[in-house]
């Protein structure tokens, strides 16, 4: 039987719903993507870009506390959570449309 997304530390149900809608269905596949990938896939299903929500996947991959990213790491990662959005963003969208894809307020592809 496939290990659960949630049985990642620090991902719960709301996460493990938001994978399952982006093909990533067990913790396996997960892991083995890696979180950028698997961050990526999320924006492009919809998932509103929250860095928190990024960081949090990056440590619960590596089994750490969600809190514990700080420092010169929490910069790196913010570096990393802002080339992820956009990339997961269509370029071909006029200037105003990819804000509006960035912030949250339409999905990718939507009119």
């Amino acid at each position: 039987m496939k290990e659960p997304v949630s049985a990642i530390r620090n991902l719960g149900p709301a996460m493990e719903t938001a994978c399952a809608a982006a093909g990533i269905h067990s913790a396996d596949e997960l892991r083995a993507m890696g979180p950028d990938e698997a961050y990526t896939r999320l924006l492009q299903n919809g998932t509103r870009p929250h860095f928190i929500g990024y960081y949090v996947l990056v440590m619960g991959l590596q089994n750490r506390p969600w809190n514990d990213c700080r420092g010169e790491e929490k910069k790196a990662l913010r570096k990393r959570f802002d080339a992820i959005k956009a990339k997961a963003f269509d370029q071909d969208l006029d200037a105003f449309e990819q804000m509006m894809n960035q912030i949250g307020i339409r999905k990718a592809g939507q009119t």
